[in-house]
């Protein structure tokens, strides 16, 4: 099987990223702007989360940054690996014991996002991203520093 040219590759990535990005970014803002941090604390204290207070805050800003950077394509492999853990977390405590499908509370959904942020980290964000604009220009700025003079 062929692998994907370099523009379709990147072009993948980006959508990948911004799918994903999006559901993790709504997810987060709708613990922050519908729940508010009292009111997710409480329903990750009702699920049995250690600490609710600093786990709601933690999933909150993970996924509300981590959707955000993932969208952009800036440090995706450390928002991936973020995100796949905070998807981790969400199994253990609120959906392990519903088995797979979300619509019985599953971990479905959890599950499928966890393993896309994780490929993300893996794969990087990408020609189309912040990452290839910041990192690209450093490779450039060190290669010139450590190359040998002609």
């Amino acid at each position: 099987m062929n692998r994907p040219t370099g523009s379709v590759r990147s072009i993948v990535l980006l959508l990948a990223r911004v799918g994903i990005g999006a559901v993790f970014l709504a997810h987060g803002l709708q613990k922050l702007n519908t729940w508010g941090h009292d009111g997710t604390a409480a329903a990750f204290d009702s699920m049995g989360a250690p600490l609710p207070d600093v786990t709601a805050f933690l999933a909150t800003w993970v996924e509300i940054l981590g959707g955000a950077t993932l969208i952009a394509g800036l440090l995706v492999p450390l928002a991936g690996i973020l995100l796949a853990a905070d998807m981790i977390g969400a199994i253990l405590v609120a959906h392990i014991g519903n088995g797979l499908w979300v619509g019985d509370g599953g971990y479905e959904l959890a599950l499928a996002l966890g393993a896309g942020a994780l490929g993300l980290a893996a794969a990087g964000a990408g020609r189309i991203s912040v990452d290839a604009l910041l990192f690209s220009r450093a490779r450039g700025r060190i290669g010139r520093v450590l190359a040998p003079a002609v």
